[in-house]
């Protein structure tokens, strides 16, 4: 059987669950300017949070899902009103921002860990047995259309919002310079919690999804992450364009990359690849 049209489609795959990761982080990286570590974890929250709804409390897997989605981005809301906003009040630094995201990502996975363990759970089994698509000679579970769809239409979405809608010029207001749009009366600090509610909630639909697909567990969101962080860098960072169009660039090189190697691999693909654009083209493929 030709291997190639199934590695085409894991490449797609693998390109809208980082992309799902990537948009947020763009959104949150454009409003704030610094690297919020923290967000790889939102996905963790989401997917856990589908998990406890669901089959602890036994609640409808659709109404589960969107009240994950939810407790995701008010996680983040929470994070920004609570950690970060107070930081940027005191005119902390960037590096001040960052090592304080680091710790609240490195606290609430050891949380989770604690309250859940670090077994691998699954959400497939709330679903029932998935439709399999034929592509020629590659096959397509239904979840992973669901997340190709997702990313595309969130893209598609977010696009529209920033470019038509007041809260959209606001948040480029606040992305271009946060001080003179304060002069021009935003309240910055406002859009900025929105924004984090919002980037949050996209990375809690990503974990969910991949719960979905293949499972969850307390450590996914380190790597999620670092996926979703190189993607941006690739594409574009604060750029949500560009963001999609690195995640998929990143999952065709990888998926590719490791046609003839171990799997094992493809973290050292994903940072070599990550290593090339930032020698000869840091600003990635799409400027902000």
């Amino acid at each position: 059987m030709n291997i190639i049209p199934q590695l085409i489609i894991n490449s797609i795959i693998a390109g809208a669950i980082y992309s799902l990761v990537a948009l947020g982080f763009n959104l949150i990286y454009g409003a704030t300017k610094f690297f919020n570590l923290a967000h790889g974890v939102m996905a963790t929250v989401g997917g856990y949070a589908v998990f406890v709804l669901s089959k602890v409390l036994g609640f409808h897997i659709g109404v589960s899902v969107i009240l994950g989605v939810l407790c995701a981005g008010f996680v983040g809301y929470g994070l920004d009103k609570i950690v970060y906003l107070p930081l940027r009040k005191k005119r902390a630094s960037n590096m001040i921002l960052l090592v304080a995201s680091l710790g609240v990502f490195t606290a609430l996975e050891a949380i989770i860990a604690i309250l859940f363990t670090s077994q691998f759970r699954t959400l497939a089994q709330h679903i029932g047995t998935q439709r399999i698509y034929e592509v020629g000679s590659a096959i397509i579970t239904q979840t992973q259309v669901i997340i190709l769809i997702a990313s595309l239409v969130l893209m598609a979405i977010l696009g529209f919002v920033l470019k038509k809608t007041m809260f959209g010029k606001a948040v480029k207001a606040v992305s271009d310079d946060e001080e003179v749009a304060k002069i021009i009366g935003i309240n910055t600090n406002k859009i900025i919690g929105y924004v984090f509610f919002i980037g949050s909630a996209i990375a809690g639909l990503a974990g969910i999804l991949i719960g979905f697909d293949t499972g969850i567990e307390p450590v996914m969101g380190l790597r999620l992450l670092l996926k979703g962080v190189i993607a941006s860098i690739i594409g574009g960072v604060g750029n949500i364009y560009g963001g999609v169009a690195g995640s998929f660039l990143l999952g065709l090189v990888e998926n590719f990359g490791i046609w003839k190697i171990s799997a094992e691999w493809k973290d050292a693909i994903a940072f070599v690849v990550l290593i090339i654009f930032l020698l000869f083209r840091p600003k990635g493929i799409f400027q902000k």
